[in-house]
């Protein structure tokens, strides 16, 4: 019975930990499809004004790389927050094995 109930506790507790990973590991590609995406604009507009505006259009390609900065930011943060969850996670399963075992 032991053993069993140690078991549920570390898959339960690990399910939100691997939901962590996947959310860091998509973060930076979600910033770089909105860097693409506006890209995409930023070519869209040069072709209406043939290349003119150049102070537009550099502050567009400024603007499109905002999402891969926000994305690495948020990956970096993630990254950290992931390992305390693992680190807690961690912990609450010796703690509970701990207990069980003092009890008999």
């Amino acid at each position: 019975f032991k053993d069993k109930l140690v078991s549920y506790v570390r898959q339960k507790s690990l399910a939100n930990v691997s939901f962590a990973k996947a959310m860091v590991a998509l973060a930076p590609l979600l910033g770089l499809l909105g860097t693409v995406t506006g890209m995409v604009s930023v070519f869209d507009n040069m072709s209406f004004t043939d290349g003119a505006a150049a102070k537009a259009l550099s502050r567009g390609v400024s603007q499109a790389t905002i999402p891969t900065m926000a994305g690495m930011v948020a990956a970096l943060s993630g990254l950290f927050a992931n390992t305390y969850l693992q680190r807690v996670a961690s912990r609450e399963q010796l703690f509970l094995e701990d207990q069980l075992t003092s009890d008999h």
